[in-house]
């Protein structure tokens, strides 16, 4: 028998959510040297932090603090994302200030409270590594330059993708993947109109969205301007409290939540989102019913299924 999915296609129906896409083939080569890069300190310019440090890839992609603290010791306006399924994302960023990863990779190691680096000190250090030398030399033909690093680097994140969560294997005709609650969370995400925002593969990364439409989120304990949203990039008054849709793949994962990481536990996060932005104070059945869905999100790397990242310090 069919699974929904497949018997709504057959039908003509179309799906708010589909499932996950996986990148075509992508460079081994690299894709091994990015993963290098991505891991190493050599890209910071004290050579203390390196990417994993705020995207931990043996947990949620991310670490489990509501924000991270810079070189400069100021706290980062926002939560560290998942770096998992980014490479789906059209929207990057939690201002969607970005739709390429080469350019956001460029905004991250040159910002003076992340990576802190420059261009000439980066490069300095790669061709003087008898390793990295050889690779770019290899790969690209010539010495590193900035063009390549930051291919390499996106080339990696494109392919950290996290597939076979019961999710997708219902979508591709698993009926036995969710169970009754599940399929009951899907129906109330669909019918409550969350897939209207959190739509698509990544159920989310696409599009923006005022938080709190119907009324305030909680205040938020965290200094700063975050709050703001893209208001701080474009000065319009219509932009105050927009922010990026986030993808909801893998959430059970990414604690803590929303863009300055102020809630811990994703029960409180749902009723929230119901109070904030579709009106409605849902009934605890149906919050257990939509985070049993959401759990169904959470895919496998390296055949793996994620975990939860432990408490920890990033830059």
């Amino acid at each position: 028998m069919a699974g929904f999915y497949a018997l709504a296609s057959e039908m003509g129906i179309r799906e708010p959510l589909a499932p996950l896409r996986v990148p075509a083939a992508l460079d081994p080569e690299r894709v091994a040297l990015g993963e290098a890069l991505f891991s190493d300190t050599i890209l910071s310019s004290m050579q203390k932090f390196s990417c994993t440090s705020c995207h931990d890839l043996r947990a949620g992609g991310t670490i489990n603090e509501p924000r991270t603290i810079g070189y400069q010791g100021r706290i980062h306006r926002f939560n560290a994302p998942t770096i998992f399924n980014v490479g789906n994302n059209y929207l990057l960023g939690w201002r969607g200030d970005f739709t390429s990863l080469e350019a956001q990779n460029e905004k991250v190691l040159l910002d003076e409270n992340i990576m802190g680096a420059t261009w000439p000190m980066l490069l300095s250090r790669l061709r003087e590594s008898a390793t990295y030398s050889s690779s770019f030399q290899r790969i690209y033909g010539h010495q590193a330059d900035r063009e390549d690093v930051l291919d390499a680097l996106a080339t990696f994140q494109r392919s950290l993708t996290t597939p076979n969560s019961a999710f997708d294997r219902y979508l591709r005709g698993d009926n036995a993947a969710l169970t009754s609650k599940e399929l009951e969370g899907y129906r109330l995400f669909k019918g409550y109109g969350c897939a209207s925002c959190h739509q698509g593969s990544n159920v989310g990364g696409n599009m923006f969205q005022k938080f709190g439409i119907f009324e305030p989120p909680p205040p938020s304990n965290a200094p700063g301007d975050g709050d703001l949203g893209r208001f701080t990039l474009t000065g319009q008054e219509s932009d105050r409290g927009v922010f990026r849709v986030p993808s909801l793949r893998n959430v059970a994962v990414t604690a803590p939540y929303f863009h300055d990481g102020r809630v811990s536990s994703l029960s409180e996060a749902v009723s929230i989102m119901g109070r904030s932005q579709l009106g409605r104070t849902l009934a605890p059945d149906d919050v257990d019913a939509l985070v049993a869905f959401l759990k169904t999100l959470t895919g496998e790397y390296n055949g793996q299924k994620l975990k939860a990242p432990s408490t920890t310090s990033g830059n």
